[in-house]
């Protein structure tokens, strides 16, 4: 009874240093998703720019808990639950020649932020960063991969700082593609397998994928949203491959031994496995009943996360960023519709 007790008591204490933080973020979460339905804008980018307006409510110690509980934990149980979208049969359903396309425009988009990074002089986190989340679906991939990126001490660290940057442009640029990509399909006669390639293989959002496709046509549509399902099915690769190569450069000799499976779950980080079981899951047709509740659950805790994320910011610093993180998201993106767009005129003659 009495460990019972000290049990509930610990519990009750956490809960209540997390619920003020915790409320804060579900009202800005809230009232982003209103602003957006009423305007029919991008809710992510609302919650970010809500939440750094409320930037001075962030370091309390009232509010602070809560707000790093939203900003992590949460967010990634949200990337974690994206899982439940992918289905195995609808990726393998698009054909070897479409998932090649897919996979060196993912992968090349990838080096090129890399690259670009180099040579602008700006962080390697940030061309990660710019990178992952223009191959692979945006302010979620940016906020995925700046989950695994090293810290450096409590508060605010220049690699949470990139990934908010990174969603904001990412979050802009992919709405400009919804309204610009369209008409360019229309104006070059693509057909609805091209056009699906070239929007499904090029938007950062999957709702704006979504937009974007079915403005022009059922079957773009369709085919749009598979290629992009493709695109956020790479994210566990991506993320994994960011966090080994952050943990191998960390402090831990090379030659130490240890056994795989811990090796691996040291390198994995919990809300990957979870995004592979409910992937795995949705394939075997296991989540079909609660596909929507476990996409609802997903969009909430992403929402809350980016609210949280968004506190720990602020205006200034996102100011701060200058000119040339702006010329690395144009030009992977530039890079990616490029890529896409060449592959979708080549359906064309075949």
């Amino acid at each position: 009874m009495l460990a019972r007790a000290a049990f509930l008591d610990a519990h009750g204490q956490a809960l209540r240093r997390v619920w003020p933080g915790w409320a804060t973020c579900v009202l800005i979460a809230l009232a982003a998703s209103f602003v957006a339905a009423l305007y029919q804008g991008p809710p992510m980018l609302y919650a970010l720019l809500f939440g750094a307006a409320l930037h001075s409510q962030s370091p309390q110690d009232r509010t602070a808990a809560g707000v790093d509980f939203c900003g992590r934990t949460l967010l990634r149980l949200g990337v974690g639950l994206l899982g439940a979208r992918i289905s195995w049969e609808q990726v393998a359903g698009l054909g070897w020649p479409t998932l090649l396309v897919v996979l060196f425009a993912v992968a090349s988009t990838l080096l090129c932020g890399r690259w670009l990074a180099k040579a602008l002089r700006l962080p390697w986190a940030l061309g990660m960063l710019a990178g992952g989340a223009t191959a692979i679906c945006g302010a979620s991939a940016a906020l995925a991969i700046g989950a695994v990126l090293p810290r450096a001490g409590e508060g605010e660290t220049p690699n949470e700082r990139h990934a908010l940057v990174v969603a904001v442009l990412a979050t802009l640029l992919s709405t400009a593609a919804m309204v610009a990509y369209p008409l360019i399909a229309r104006q070059l006669q693509l057909s609805p397998a091209g056009a699906g390639l070239f929007i499904g293989g090029s938007i950062h959002d999957v709702a704006q994928v979504v937009v974007a496709g079915y403005s022009i046509s059922a079957a773009a549509g369709d085919a749009a949203s598979i290629v992009k399902l493709l695109r956020v099915s790479l994210l566990f690769i991506v993320v994994l491959g960011v966090s080994i190569a952050c943990r191998t450069s960390a402090a831990e000799p090379p030659c130490q031994a240890r056994p795989m499976v811990m090796r691996l779950g040291a390198l994995v980080p919990g809300f990957l496995w979870l995004f592979v079981a409910l992937a795995t899951l949705n394939s075997l047709g296991c989540l079909r009943p609660v596909q929507e509740q476990f996409n609802l659950a997903s969009r909430a805790c992403l929402m809350l996360g980016v609210a949280g994320l968004g506190m720990k910011t602020s205006f200034p610093h996102l100011a701060s960023a200058g000119w040339r993180p702006i010329l690395l998201m144009v030009a992977t993106s530039l890079w990616l519709a490029g890529v896409s767009l060449a592959a979708a005129w080549g359906l064309r003659f075949y």
